[in-house]
């Protein structure tokens, strides 16, 4: 393992992803799940209903 690679792998250690990181990561697993069940799913509505379901819990 070269030095570069190693020095990458430490700072990844510790770092702390956004929250538009998780929301990113979040959306992206809703995706894949559903999308393997049912092919006509596509990331366009998963960010769709994602976006309601923010509203719905500022309304909260």
């Amino acid at each position: 393992m070269t030095s570069d690679l190693q020095k990458m792998l430490e700072a990844a250690k510790t770092a702390r992803p956004t929250s538009a990181d998780r929301e990113e990561q979040r959306r992206s697993f809703v995706y894949g799940n559903t999308h393997l069940e049912n092919e006509l799913i596509t990331r366009e509505m998963v960010a769709r209903e994602a976006e309601k379901l923010t509203k719905v819990r500022r309304a909260d």
